[in-house]
């Protein structure tokens, strides 16, 4: 019996990903893939979710860059991580560098137009209705500073 010799880094999608971890795992990596995600993204791709990354065949991480890449036809609008986009309307699942420039946009977006939430991200305050009292504290104000 050979032993199979292990890759530690997978590149998809512009993102090296663990080899030592499980495939299911190791797709979390890719910043807009959760584990519910990247489980449906291994069973499309007709992969083992809980196989190791690195010890998979060349054309078996092929097919599963390929699901990756066309995972926005292949499922319904709920399971997409951007529903309906602001600007064209479609459904898309964004990744990576795409999906941390939208959210940025997004914010800019509250901010520009003077809504709560981009007033509340402005002046660095929690956005989400959380309690303000007691948490959320930061800066050189907060509380009795120590003499020297």
């Amino acid at each position: 019996m050979e032993e199979q010799e292990i890759k530690y880094f997978i590149r998809v999608e512009n993102t090296d990903l663990d080899g030592t971890k499980s495939v299911q795992v190791a797709l979390t990596g890719l910043a807009g893939i959760g584990m519910h995600t990247s489980v449906s993204i291994a069973q499309m791709a007709g992969v083992d979710p809980r196989a190791t990354l690195g010890l998979l065949e060349e054309d078996v991480v092929d097919r599963i860059r390929e699901v990756v890449s066309g995972y926005t036809e292949e499922v319904p609008a709920w399971m997409l991580n951007r529903q309906k986009d602001v600007y064209t309307g479609e459904a898309k699942q964004l990744l990576g560098t795409d999906l941390r420039m939208a959210v940025d946009d997004d914010v800019n977006r509250m901010r520009k137009i003077r809504c709560y939430r981009g007033i509340r991200h402005e002046t660095h305050q929690k956005v989400r209705g959380q309690r303000t009292k007691s948490t959320g504290r930061h800066g050189a104000t907060v509380g009795v500073s120590k003499k020297k």
